[in-house]
């Protein structure tokens, strides 16, 4: 009998546990360090209390970052191409729900991070929501 309490608790323990670790990596997108807080408080940025809704903030990350308001939650990416060495050209722009690339001309999903076809997604951040003030990070 103790045996098999021994082995419920064992696989409750194996079967509850999570791994919490964000894998972001990309070859072609160097990790830099993202720390930044915006207030939707402030005109700039109050568009994003309105679903599917996006900003652009230069200056971090590789080339910027791209948030996006799902209606369910933020998502915020990198503005950078994730299929292309970094250039002149592989600065993403948002069109609508999706960020262009303007390398390629390929579009991938906000709400994602994906593209049809390509191997791999939007480089994301962590988001956390306290009020009305976003913590974008990695």
């Amino acid at each position: 009998m103790k045996k098999y309490i021994f082995l419920g608790l064992f696989l409750s323990l194996f079967f509850s546990c999570s791994n919490n670790d964000f894998n972001n990596k990309n070859p072609y997108i160097p990790n830099y360090t993202v720390a930044l807080d915006i207030n939707m408080s402030l005109p700039a940025y109050s568009k994003l209390l309105y679903v599917s809704n996006s900003i652009y903030y230069p200056s971090q990350g590789a080339r910027g970052i791209i948030i996006f308001n799902t209606g369910s939650g933020y998502n915020a990416f990198d503005a950078a191409c994730p299929n292309q060495n970094l250039s002149s050209c592989s600065t993403m722009t948002i069109n609508g729900i999706n960020a262009i690339c303007g390398c390629d001309e390929s579009s991938y999903s906000l709400f994602t991070g994906l593209c049809a076809g390509k191997q791999y997604p939007l480089k994301q951040y962590l988001v956390e929501v306290n009020g009305n003030v976003l913590h974008v990070y990695n």
